[in-house]
């Protein structure tokens, strides 16, 4: 068996997806979510049966038919896969060979469906204990950058505290954060934020931003609604509102990032919502009373 996963976070059982996909001895198991029909022309789209087996597969069709079980919404595709291994492996040696857009939804699982293998859509179901069902498309720079501010919210959709959903990913052996200087002008402090181990803040204030491990923030900063990824530095006096920092980005003394959009855009790129993101190598604007 393989698993394939696109953009997108959620909560959801692998392991009960995998026990339905052997039970019905499926070559092809697609993770779908219910969406408004209005809505279709942002998905691809399963048609299935009464027993959930795809009967038909359209890529962001204009119109779609509804599920057999609710007459305002139809399936979309979660982008996620579980496959029979050889049937993957023969199916893209097909592809590769045909006059196709080598594209899964437009031709994978179509010619999958149309030749009458065993397709069957699995049904999201959430293990996020919210009200809502929690499923987030972050294929976008303004979708990352909203479903990671989601996280610092006071109560978020996306409890990431819940311990009977762990995390289970790779932990780098850092010691634990840290926050340094009390003094006027100069104190080292976090509010509504997500601060990871092996931070060490300085003499700085962070307001709902969220520091990956191994961030090192100097004196005198002020960061604001921002993300900075893994070992980010950010030197004294910098200013930085409404940006992602890049892993290993260094930050020089007296930098304005997130203030000027036309300087931003000059020097970095910005999404379609305002987020400046900021990678290794660029240039920053420097406030002029620290250049040099």
């Amino acid at each position: 068996m393989i698993i394939l996963s696109g953009d997108h976070i959620y909560k959801m059982d692998y392991g009960k997806m995998l026990d339905v996909h052997i039970a019905r001895g499926a070559v092809l198991t697609v993770g779908a979510i219910e969406v408004a029909l209005g809505d279709a022309r942002r998905f691809g789209v399963l048609e299935v049966d009464d027993y959930s087996r795809v009967t038909g597969f359209q890529e962001k069709p204009a119109t779609a038919s509804a599920t057999p079980w609710n007459p305002d919404s139809c399936l979309g595709s979660m982008g996620i896969y579980i496959f029979d291994f050889d049937v993957l492996s023969r199916e893209l040696a097909r592809d590769a060979e045909a006059s196709t857009t080598h594209d899964f939804g437009r031709d994978i699982i179509p010619h999958l469906v149309s030749t009458g293998e065993r397709v069957y859509a699995y049904l999201f179901w959430d293990e996020n204990k919210k009200t809502s069902k929690y499923w987030r498309d972050v294929g976008t720079l303004d979708a990352y950058y909203e479903a990671s501010m989601d996280l610092i919210a006071i109560d978020p959709t996306f409890n990431l505290y819940d311990p009977e959903w762990p995390l289970r990913t790779y932990q780098p052996q850092f010691p634990p954060a840290k926050f340094v200087f009390n003094e006027d002008g100069r104190k080292g402090c976090a509010i509504d934020s997500l601060i990871s181990m092996g931070c060490i803040v300085s003499g700085s204030e962070i307001r709902h931003s969220i520091l990956s491990p191994g961030v090192r923030v100097h004196s005198y900063c002020d960061i604001e609604d921002s993300i900075l990824m893994y070992n980010a530095t950010i030197h004294r006096h910098a200013k930085i509102k409404k940006a992602i920092l890049d892993r290993e980005v260094e930050v020089p003394a007296g930098a304005v990032i997130g203030y000027d959009p036309a300087e931003d855009r000059r020097r970095h790129t910005v999404s379609d919502g305002g987020v400046v993101v900021v990678t290794a190598g660029e240039e920053c604007y420097v406030d002029p009373q620290f250049a040099g």
